[in-house]
């Protein structure tokens, strides 16, 4: 029996599918969040944003303002290296931190610290100068000034020119600052007529709005006092932490003493105290403690007796500085106090002002030497000058940095004039005679009533002189018999007394 066999081909094997356990029962996915890039590439995303909102889809001349032919002429242009240029355009450093200090600066400016009515004014100062940014305002009462400066190491882009602008801080912008935290972007474009801030919830536009008037009378005093002020304390954060936790939240006026690496509060001024007039004017600070490295405490020299005075705290780490100058009392607005009108009673000092004026550059600091050698004035006259172009707001004072800083602010002589009353009628009593110069005491003639001002005691028969005894600077009758001794057209008692 024959065997045959055959050869088989043998197909490609069937591929069956494997078995897989079977499927778990799970809750629904989250939705998908988009995590943001970190660092640098948070800020090249940002910048790529920015650049989306500036791009030009036609080519167009557009002008900020009209030309105008008003005693001089006023030019308004268009194209140029850009088409509106701006003063800072770039990012910060420290973003959270420099969101915190904005929303300090504009929470002083809707609080009125002396019978709280609803918010007042919501709009900074901001200039850019040299290296840095400052913001600014004034409490609704004017007794409370704050300033965030922003320094060269809290800027990453570039100031290309110097300027100041008056801005509203709407409810929109106070929320996206809110919100920016350490590991956020936030991008600043300031220029003549706006503030752009761009940050990942969007661009948000602050245009320019009227700057008011007794801001400008504020500026020249805090200018003037605060350039008497010296450093009294300087804490570290811990410590200004632990001070700020026990301050009161009242109006009572307390002074603080250097203990040890603290403060130690009393009720009595001593040599070395520093006043704090109303204690809950510095809760606009507490935000920025988080963000500080230390406090550092100004203010003028007291004795045992002295009556309550200005101060300046102020809050700062390596890129920005938050401040805040107290008033000597709560109730009590720097417009009124009067320290600058000693200075403004020579005819010169208007003069001087205008020459000063013309030197002033776009520098961070103002050297009053390097003023003087330019202007051939002495310091002392350029010391007046600048106190004159304070009324105007044009000059400021930086404690830190002990000097004078410049705003881009208008200036003329009549405009500052009309910033101080008192002056104004001492100027209308020399004018109209009233003014009669004694040896010791003169006499001046004004509502129909007669009042004697004694020059050696600085003193005046007058109601304000009463209620103030020279605490808010001197009354319009001291400065009329100042202002008659040093030129102005006077008579003399004697002569009076002959002609009667």
């Amino acid at each position: 029996m024959t065997t045959t066999l055959r050869h088989r081909t043998r197909s490609a094997p069937e591929r069956m599918p494997l078995a897989l356990p079977p499927r778990p029962l799970l809750p629904p996915a989250p939705p998908r969040v988009r995590r943001r890039a970190g660092g640098l590439r948070r800020r090249r995303n940002l910048s790529y944003l920015c650049s989306s909102f500036s791009r030009m889809v036609t080519a167009a001349y557009s002008y900020l303002g009209s030309s105008a032919l008003d005693g001089g002429l006023t030019l308004q242009t268009s194209g140029g290296p850009a088409a509106h240029p701006r003063f800072f355009t770039g990012f910060l450093t420290v973003p959270g931190a420099a969101a915190t200090g904005l929303l300090a600066v504009a929470e002083v400016a809707r609080t009125r610290y002396f019978r709280p009515l609803p918010p007042a004014s919501l709009d900074p100062v901001v200039t850019a100068g040299g290296d840095r940014l400052r913001f600014e305002s004034f409490s609704g009462c004017c007794g409370v000034h704050a300033r965030l400066d922003v320094l060269p190491a809290g800027l990453d882009g570039d100031i290309v020119g110097h300027g100041t602008t008056n801005v509203d801080v709407d409810l929109p912008l106070r929320r996206a600052l809110s919100r920016v935290g350490a590991g956020e972007a936030m991008h600043l474009a300031v220029g003549p007529d706006e503030l752009a801030v761009t940050t990942f919830d969007g661009r948000l536009v602050e245009r320019r709005v009227p700057l008011p008037t007794r801001w400008l009378r504020g500026f020249a005093e805090a200018q003037v006092l605060t350039a008497r002020f010296d450093a009294r304390a300087e804490l570290g954060v811990t410590e200004a932490r632990a001070l700020f936790h026990r301050l009161p939240a009242d109006r009572s006026v307390l002074w603080a003493v250097a203990a040890g690496r603290s403060l130690r509060l009393t009720s009595r001024p001593v040599p070395g105290a520093v006043c704090l007039p109303g204690a809950g004017r510095l809760a606009a600070l507490k935000p920025f403690l988080r963000y500080a490295t230390g406090l550092r405490v100004y203010g003028p020299a007291v004795t045992a007796g002295s009556a309550p005075v200005a101060s300046a705290w102020e809050l700062s780490m390596p890129q920005q500085r938050l401040s805040l100058t107290l008033s000597p009392e709560p109730y009590r607005g720097f417009p009124g106090e009067g320290t600058v009108l000693e200075s403004l009673t020579s005819d010169e000092v208007a003069d001087d002002a205008d020459l000063v004026s013309a030197l002033l550059t776009g520098d961070p600091a103002i050297d009053v030497d390097t003023l003087a050698t330019a202007s051939g004035l002495d310091a002392a006259r350029v010391r007046d000058a600048l106190t004159q172009l304070g009324t105007a707001g044009r000059v400021g004072y930086d404690l830190a940095e002990a000097g004078y800083f410049h705003r881009a602010l208008p200036y003329t002589a009549d405009a500052a004039e009309r910033m101080s009353p008192r002056l104004t009628g001492a100027r209308a009593l020399i004018s109209a005679g009233a003014v009669s110069v004694g040896a010791e005491v003169s006499r001046v003639v004004s509502g129909g009533q007669t009042y004697h001002v004694r020059d050696a005691a600085q003193s005046c028969t007058c109601p304000w002189w009463a209620r103030h005894r020279g605490g808010r600077g001197p009354c319009k009758h001291l400065l009329a018999v100042r202002m008659a001794r040093s030129g102005k057209t006077a008579t003399t008692i004697a002569d009076t007394e002959a002609a009667a």
